[in-house]
């Protein structure tokens, strides 16, 4: 049986707030930029500031505030989609840095906003089949780097963070269970970054585009495109609750809480309510970071421990979804 034995993360000191916000984009207002998207400020990572170095401290604060002894890792999974390079891998790096046994496997994996459960998932399968014994799951992205200073709609949702949790075989406080996942490419092209990979490596028009919303990008940027991925959601969540329900052999009101990916407060009470989940049992966590793509579930789940708001005997249920597209689901026991 695998566990979550502990979850740190980290926060960039920059701050896109949403004075500042109104500031560069006179019609958006600081209330209604809070009002729609339910943040207030996001951490930003400062130009010489990249994925790998955020994961260094969120790992560091994790081994000293837990008291993990980085010699006995015997596995690194790294989630995210902004390397440091497209080679080397950048949790070989970690390794590095972290000074984790060179015995210790390492590897990353490129999703976005489901990364953390999907990142569970494997945890708990190479620790079930007996491979290893524990493995330290490390989300961190720095999507700020791929957004233009003039799109606006993305830079209102996205902030940077990293996460690190440590899962090990029988000894924690909440047990992984229930893994459901899913996948429908023909959505990709709704949330994407398209210059840089082979296919286009070498972008013949690299110019500006602006779209209906007057949100600017180039094929090295950004692109979301929010109604699809708005539909998208609303589609593919409910049925994933209820498959990670079924599985689990639960009802509805038998989850404590829920913790969904925390992509922007509309959407998260659109799907409250879709599912008819209690807002009691609904925890929202991103006033003051904003979406930070696979990190915010461990955020959420790191300040829901914290506030209280989890507490033993008590059963959760994540679930992440977005890029990709890609879905997962997964239940806790506490």
């Amino acid at each position: 049986m695998a566990f979550i034995q502990a979850i740190s993360y980290y926060l960039p000191d920059e701050l896109l707030t949403n004075g500042k916000l109104n500031t560069n984009f006179p019609e958006w207002s600081v209330d209604k930029i809070s009002s729609k998207t339910g943040i207030y400020q996001r951490h930003v990572a400062s130009k010489d500031e990249f994925s790998s170095d955020m994961a260094v401290l969120a790992c560091e604060k994790l081994f000293s505030d837990y008291s993990i002894d980085r010699k006995n890792i015997q596995f690194i999974l790294l989630c995210t989609q902004s390397p440091d390079y497209f080679l080397p891998t950048t949790a070989c790096l970690l390794q590095n840095r972290l000074e984790i046994p060179t015995t210790a496997g390492a590897l990353d994996y490129n999703l976005g906003c489901s990364g953390y459960v999907y990142g569970l998932g494997l945890a708990n399968g190479m620790i079930e089949s007996g491979m290893v014994d524990n493995v330290l799951l490390i989300t961190s992205e720095t999507y700020s780097k791929y957004i233009h200073a003039k799109d606006k709609s993305n830079l209102t949702i996205f902030g940077d963070a990293a996460a690190a949790t440590f899962i090990t075989k029988g000894d924690g406080y909440c047990k992984l269970e229930n893994f459901v996942f899913g996948t429908d490419g023909k959505g990709g092209e709704n949330l994407i970054v398209k210059a840089g990979g082979m296919r286009f490596r070498e972008i013949l028009n690299n110019e500006d585009s602006v779209d209906e919303f007057l949100n600017v990008h180039s094929p090295k940027n950004l692109y979301m495109n929010g109604t699809e991925i708005f539909n998208f959601t609303l589609e593919a969540v409910p049925k994933l609750v209820n498959q990670v329900l079924c599985k689990a052999k639960l009802r509805l009101d038998e989850i404590d809480l829920h913790i969904f990916h925390q992509a922007n407060r509309y959407m998260l009470n659109h799907l409250r309510k879709k599912i008819g989940i209690e807002e009691s049992k609904f925890f929202i966590y991103l006033e003051n970071c904003g979406n930070t793509v696979s990190s915010t579930i461990p955020i959420a789940l790191h300040e829901a421990i914290k506030s209280k708001k989890i507490t033993p005997n008590k059963k959760i249920l994540l679930a992440g979804f977005g890029v990709g597209y890609s879905w997962a689901g997964c239940t806790l026991q506490f």
